[in-house]
C-alpha cells in the first residue's frame, strides 16, 4: 500500500522550500563545485566565425537550442504553478530542457496536478517529470511512476536521491534499503527513459555503477556548491536541536566537478546531466568539457522567475551568450568539439 499522508502537509512543505530559497542564504558555507579549479586554454586564433558557433545539441532525441536544462524545483502550490508557467514559457520559446519538481503531491491530492501542467504553454520541450527514489520504498510502485509521467506527457521521468535530506528532516522518509531492485524493476517497465538525479551532494563511483546496472538511461549528478538542502531544512527545523543535528551537514557532499568525473570514469557510456552550484555560461561549458551533455541550473532560474517571463528570457540568453562566447575563444566550433576541449587544472 503507498504510505498515507498528509497532502496539505506535503504542500505546505513545497511552500516552505520556497520561501526559504528565495529569501535565505541557503549555499553550501564552505564546499564549493570544484569549477573554479579549472580553465579552458584561451585560444588566440581560434580560426572561427563567432556567428557560427553551434550551441545545437540532441539528449535523449529531441533537439535543444542550447545544453541548457531548468532544473527540477517545485510544484504543488499556487506560487509553484506560476513558477512552473513561467519557466515552461521561456524555454518553449528559446529550446533548452525543463524539470519539474517532485510530483508526489499531485498523486496524493490530484487537484494539484494542474501546477505542474506546463505543456499547454511548452508543447514541444523536453520535459522531466520526477517523483523521489525513496518513495518506491514507501508503496509507489510502476503505477504511480507512470502516472506521473502521463501528468505531464513527459519525456523521461527523473527519480530523485536524497538520503540526506530525508535523515536531517523529522517527517523524513528514510528507508533506503533495497532501493536498486524496484528502481530497476521501473526502468524496465517504463516506455521512457530514467534518469537518477540527485539534489545537491552528487553521485559516488559506486553509486553510479549501481545506477547504471539497474537501467538507468542518464545520470543528473547534483554536486555539492551550490543550494545545500541541509541547511533548507535548517530553516524549517522544529526545535533547536533538530536545526543543531542539520546545520552539521552544511558542507556535506562531493564538489560538482569531483562528481561529473567519478560518473564518466565509473560508467563512461553513460549520458551525464551536471548540476549543483552552476551559476554561468562559463560553467556549464566546463561541465560539458569534463563530461556533460547538459549543464542545470535551479536557483538563478527560480530568483528570475519570482520576477517575471522576461527575467528568465534574460538570464537564458546571457547563459546561452556565455556558453558561445567559451567555445569560440577555445577553439570549439561544436557542442561535439566543447567536449573533446580540454580543461587546465589550476587547483588543488
Amino acid at each position: 500500500m503507498v504510505k498515507v499522508t498528509d497532502g496539505s502537509r506535503t504542500e505546505r512543505r513545497k511552500d516552505d522550500h520556497i520561501r526559504i530559497n528565495l529569501d535565505q542564504r541557503v549555499q553550501f558555507p564552505h564546499l564549493t563545485t570544484g569549477l573554479e579549479y579549472y580553465r579552458f586554454m584561451h585560444q588566440a586564433v581560434p580560426e572561427l566565425n563567432f556567428e557560427e558557433v553551434d550551441t545545437h545539441t540532441v539528449f535523449l532525441g529531441k533537439h535543444l537550442n542550447s545544453p541548457l536544462l531548468i532544473s527540477s524545483m517545485t510544484g504543488g502550490t499556487e506560487h509553484a504553478e506560476a513558477i512552473n508557467r513561467t519557466l515552461a514559457e521561456a524555454a518553449q520559446e528559446t529550446g533548452i530542457a525543463m524539470g519539474l519538481g517532485s510530483q508526489r503531491a499531485a498523486l496524493e491530492n490530484p487537484a494539484l496536478a494542474d501546477t505542474y501542467n506546463v505543456r499547454p504553454v511548452a508543447p514541444d520541450i523536453l520535459l522531466f517529470a520526477n517523483l523521489g527514489a525513496v518513495q518506491l520504498n514507501y508503496g509507489y510502485g510502476i503505477d504511480e511512476c507512470r502516472r506521473a509521467v502521463d501528468m505531464i506527457e513527459a519525456d523521461a521521468l527523473i527519480l530523485h536521491f536524497n538520503a540526506l535530506q530525508e535523515a536531517v528532516q523529522p517527517e523524513g522518509d528514510g528507508n533506503f534499503s533495497g532501493l536498486l531492485q524496484r528502481v530497476e524493476a521501473v526502468c524496465a517497465a517504463l516506455d521512457v527513459p530514467v534518469i537518477a538525479k540527485e539534489v545537491g551532494w552528487g553521485f559516488s563511483p559506486q553509486a553510479a555503477r549501481q545506477l547504471a546496472d539497474a537501467g538507468v538511461s542518464s545520470i543528473d549528478v547534483a554536486g555539492s556548491g551550490g543550494t545545500s538542502w541541509s541547511e533548507v531544512e535548517y530553516y524549517r527545523a522544529p526545535t533547536a536541536q533538530h536545526a543543531n543535528v542539520t546545520r552539521c551537514f552544511a558542507d556535506w557532499g562531493i564538489p560538482t566537478a569531483d562528481s561529473i568525473r567519478y560518473v564518466r570514469e565509473a560508467v563512461p557510456d553513460i549520458a551525464i546531466i551536471a548540476s549543483g552550484g552552476l551559476r554561468n555560461g562559463l560553467d556549464v561549458a566546463k561541465c560539458i568539457a569534463l563530461g556533460a551533455e547538459l549543464g542545470g541550473l535551479a536557483g538563478p532560474f527560480l530568483k528570475a522567475a519570482d520576477q517575471s517571463l522576461e527575467a528568465v528570457r534574460q538570464l537564458i540568453w546571457e547563459l546561452s551568450t556565455q556558453i558561445r562566447i567559451t567555445m569560440f575563444a577555445s577553439g570549439a566550433a561544436d557542442i561535439a568539439a566543447l567536449k573533446q576541449t580540454p580543461l587546465l587544472r589550476v587547483g588543488p
